[in-house]
């Protein structure tokens, strides 16, 4: 099955096209030190069991007692994801059986979430921006971990996790392609990155999501849109904790194939859980799907209703820092730099302060394609990011300097980065100590030029009638100079001496 030409939102299936329409549940472990219904530590690399408080391990009599800055910090989510902040929320048990769940039941948000409904503005990879719906965020605690390769006949419990607070949030079914949502997951984690609420580490598991999908026929999401009629939408499956942007794309591609081929031979979906597996690329069942009843939802006895004073979530508010959006919008208006390199910087809120620091008083667009493609270069080539960039920004606005001084060609700048890079100074330091200032006096490039046209009259001549050929000309002056001669004198040079 292929993308159709005309809608890269459609699939074709051997009876006719199909859309997919998916949401998401992003899981974001909350930035705290302290669990969120206990005072055991957060954190990780941890030996197994060593984080663990007598509330987390279920023991009897045990009361769970809330923490204040997990509270915080979903606030502060909501109000970066321009959502409603509930003043009353409440905390359900959500009850199901699992060997790492000491309790029997985890501590949710069912009924009533902190955070109610909001709206995200994601760049798509074309450029062209999207809304999707947030329909909530609640506050739960994660469960533990079940480890099976110490034994071949045993499997192992490490409650460290146990407790610890995450922050779901779920959006309305506004993602069409598995690059949306993508896209999507990217900008959650920018804007929580920037907030200071996740770290957004999915290697560690610190943000996954489980992605819902389902296929209906061409047409039939315009009608959901305009109707709000679920029917009109295919049976969704949910895929659990997936936790990578390739993994994401790679099992919604092979989720609505597997539907779209059942349902073309007649079969019907169920309405199921699964678990996508990156090493054979395909999706399998975990479990039927659970309905709320399932899990017998009710009010948790030990946590009165969480009430909020309009005050503090207005402290809060005040104390939010500058996020993605108005960051993209302001390095536009403020440096002139275009959209795209916009959303390049502000993808790091590292990288967009480099940026910023590097850029005071120079040339905004030069720094930022230094910024974004040689330092972003090695830095990636190292593995690291910008929050731990071994280069001061203040040698990237060195060298973006000697390069407007004429010092440096832009060329030369490329060679003076390798030294800075390498741990060889400043670029001014290393210009000096390599002999790399460019070569301004005209005399001297005069002379160069004049003995490469005598060496090679022929080619001379023929400039006259294919002037494109200037070019070998100059590569040969750039030779014979060392590389170090203005460009722009030496092509002035060379026109008037070949008469062009």
């Amino acid at each position: 099955m292929t993308d159709t030409a005309t809608n890269t939102k459609l699939i074709q299936g051997r009876t006719g096209p199909w859309e997919i329409v998916m949401g998401l549940e992003i899981h974001a472990q909350v930035a705290s030190k302290a669990k969120l219904f206990s005072g055991a530590a957060v954190g990780f690399g941890a030996g197994p069991n060593e984080q663990v408080s007598l509330v987390d391990a279920g023991f009897p009599g045990m009361l769970p007692t809330l923490n204040k800055h997990c509270v915080e910090q979903a606030v502060r989510t909501g109000l970066g994801l321009r959502a409603q902040i509930n003043k009353r929320s409440q905390f359900d048990r959500k009850n199901y059986f699992y060997p790492d769940l000491p309790t029997g039941y985890q501590i949710s948000q069912l009924y009533y979430p902190i955070v109610g409904e909001g709206v995200v503005e994601v760049e798509g990879e074309d450029g062209v921006f999207f809304n999707v719906g947030i329909e909530r965020l609640h506050l739960e605690q994660d469960a533990g971990k079940l480890i099976h390769d110490l034994s071949p006949t045993e499997s192992y419990v490490d409650l460290n996790r146990a407790g610890t607070a995450l922050m779901e949030i779920v959006s309305r079914p506004d993602l069409r392609t598995p690059d949306e949502a993508v896209a999507y997951v990217k900008k959650i984690r920018t804007i929580l990155i920037y907030l200071g609420t996740c770290d957004g580490d999915m290697e560690k598991g610190n943000l996954r999501a489980d992605v819902n999908v389902s296929v209906c026929r061409a047409g039939n999401y315009d009608k959901f849109k305009e109707t709000g009629d679920f029917s009109y939408l295919g049976t969704r499956c949910e895929i659990k904790n997936v936790n990578s942007f390739r993994f994401i794309s790679q099992a919604i591609q092979y989720e609505a194939r597997r539907q779209i081929e059942i349902l073309e031979d007649g079969g019907s979906i169920t309405q199921e859980t699964r678990l996508y597996d990156p090493t054979a690329g395909e999706t399998r069942s975990m479990r039927s799907k659970e309905e709320a009843q399932d899990y017998r939802y009710f009010p948790d006895p030990d946590l009165l209703p969480l009430d909020l004073e309009q005050a503090w979530i207005d402290d809060i508010k005040a104390s939010l820092p500058e996020l993605p959006d108005d960051k993209r919008k302001r390095l536009m208006s403020e440096y002139g730099l275009s959209q795209y390199d916009a959303i390049v910087l502000i993808s790091e809120q590292a990288k967009a302060d480099y940026f910023e620091t590097a850029a005071k008083g120079r040339d905004a667009k030069l720094v930022s394609n230094w910024v974004t493609n040689e330092v972003s270069a090695r830095l990636a080539a190292d593995n690291k990011d910008f929050s731990d960039n071994p280069l001061p920004a203040a040698h990237v606005a060195q060298l973006v300097e000697l390069i407007e001084t004429n010092v440096i060609s832009s060329k030369i700048a490329k060679e003076v980065f390798d030294y800075v890079w390498n741990g060889e100074g400043s670029p001014a330091e290393v210009v000096e100590k390599h002999g790399l200032k460019q070569v301004t006096d005209t005399g001297a490039i005069e002379k160069a030029v004049d003995d490469i046209i005598a060496a090679n009259p022929d080619k001379a001549a023929a400039v006259a009638e294919k002037p494109q050929a200037i070019g070998w000309f100059v590569g040969q002056v750039m030779k014979a100079t060392g590389g170090k001669a203005n460009p722009a004198a030496v092509n002035e040079i060379l026109k008037a001496k070949l008469g062009l």
